[in-house]
């Protein structure tokens, strides 16, 4: 009788068994090709070291042995990389080597969608990007190309790199990389992020970027050794959200034509040899957000811009660039600003009193100008500044010494207006040490050379601008 329910349920379950192995994903079930897999243990290890034994570690790399940093997609049933990402990410990250070095197999990855090397190669053993014309095999496949923060990845780019015909993501930022942009840069049409910054390239902006890569999104050249002017044709890149140009060598005017840049939400200019008319440049520029030129020697009066039109800007560092007149109270008037730098140049007149009355302002640099008149703030704003409100060095400046003794502070390098200095003597004199200044003298406006890291005088300014960079790349990972 039991042998007979036995064979009962087992009729009645052999279908369902059926069902289940026919329906196992395909992925469950795939291998990997063995000269793709063999391509792979070998890159890896030229770079970490010849410790590692990707066969003994990882005998199913796609599978059920998985490696950090590697991503594998089916292809006619088989398993392949299409991203090998190196250096220390994440915790687990496999680092490279000190004798670390790119393999030629690299290139038999013909899946390959995404390549990433961060502080892979040191200035003990100096590296060139491979000026192999194998990089046409991964002309079909490659969409990201990473190299960071390789001080030892030396040379020039090769123009090879110009084959790479559905790049999007180009990325070498801090390496020693030098020499002229090849202009085959401009053959990679669907390019949306461009970041060459933190190496020692020369010569001038490359034309062939501006006329085919409408595509772009971000360009960031930005501290380097690049001279010259800016073409009128960067004004073709209209879809472009972020430029970063600063700490290079370039001079002249900016084009009129840059104000078609409609979308531009960061432009960054600082520390160059810019000079002449730069207003018209940015009438328009309705969309941006960070707007930094300091340090050129531009010149010109506040009052020539429209400000009203800017009404988005939210940091905006004109400081050191040799202006004069008054500021404009239609500054004073941007709701979202946060940061504004107007320090070191020759500016006239009375500050604002409308400054404290942005909701958004957590820093204001005056310091070294020809402002007079009082300043015009109360208890409260002084507080919520703290020492990111400075305004030293303005000699015909004076301050409410009423405001002053509620605070327990005193503003460097400012004087109490003379009508107020009878009443506060007495109370001074009751308590000499009551109003010590926390303010450092040499404490100035300076932003960092680069919008991605957080300035020291900015407090936590510059941590939101770079939570807001980390949403950017993020939204950026989505449209690639």
């Amino acid at each position: 009788m039991m042998r007979e329910i036995t064979s009962a349920w087992a009729f009645l379950l052999l279908p369902l068994l059926i069902f289940h192995a026919s329906s196992e994903p395909e992925s469950s079930t795939a291998r990997m090709e063995k000269a793709e897999q063999q391509a792979l243990y070998l890159v890896i290890q030229d770079l970490v070291g010849n410790w590692w034994n990707g066969t003994a570690l990882y005998p199913d790399p796609c599978g059920w042995t998985p490696i950090q940093g590697v991503s594998c997609d089916l292809f006619d049933g088989l398993w392949y990389v299409t991203a090998l990402s190196i250096g220390p990410v994440l915790e687990n990250s496999l680092q490279c080597a000190e004798e670390a070095k790119l393999s030629p197999l690299l290139f038999q990855l013909e899946h390959l969608r995404s390549l990433s090397l961060f502080n892979c190669f040191s200035s003990h053993r100096p590296t060139a990007v491979p000026s192999s014309s194998k990089w046409e095999k991964l002309a079909g496949s490659l969409q990201t190309l990473e190299f960071r923060s390789n001080r030892g990845l030396v040379g020039e780019i090769p123009a090879n790199l110009g084959h790479l015909s559905n790049l999007q993501s180009l990325v070498l930022v801090d390496n020693s990389l030098a020499g002229e942009l090849p202009v085959e840069l401009g053959n990679l049409v669907h390019l949306k992020r461009l970041m060459l910054s933190g190496n020692k390239f020369s010569g001038q902006f490359p034309a062939s970027l501006c006329h085919n890569l409408t595509e772009l999104l971000i360009l960031d050249l930005s501290s380097n050794s690049l001279s010259g002017s800016l073409p009128p044709s960067l004004c073709s890149l209209s879809s472009l959200l972020k430029l970063d140009l600063s700490n290079n060598q370039f001079h002249g005017s900016l084009p009129p034509e840059l104000a078609s840049l409609t979308h531009l939400t960061l432009l960054d200019l600082r520390s160059n040899n810019f000079s002449g008319a730069w207003f018209r440049s940015l009438a328009g520029m309705a969309s941006l957000q960070d707007l930094l030129l300091s340090y050129n020697p531009w010149g010109g009066s506040l009052v020539e811009l429209e400000w009203e039109a800017l009404r988005n800007l939210t940091t905006l560092d004109l400081s050191h660039m040799g202006l004069t007149g008054t500021i404009p109270e239609a500054i004073a008037s941007l709701k979202r600003l946060r940061y504004l730098a107007l320090d070191n140049n020759h500016l006239s007149g009375s500050v604002s009193s409308g400054f404290a009355a942005l909701p958004s302002l957590t820093a204001l640099y005056l310091s070294g100008n020809n402002l007079t008149g009082k300043l015009e703030f109360s208890q409260e704003f002084y507080q919520r500044m703290g020492k990111r409100f400075a305004c030293w060095n303005n000699p015909n400046l004076c301050y409410d010494a009423a405001v002053s003794m509620a605070t327990g502070d005193v503003l460097y390098g400012v004087a109490q207006c003379k009508q107020d200095k009878e009443a506060a003597s007495s109370n001074y004199e009751a308590d000499p040490f009551a109003r010590v200044d926390r303010r450092n003298p040499d404490h100035s406006s300076g932003l960092v050379a680069s919008f991605w890291f957080p300035a020291a005088s900015t407090g936590g300014f510059w941590w939101g601008i770079a939570v807001e960079e980390v949403v950017s790349m993020v939204l950026f990972a989505m449209i690639l």
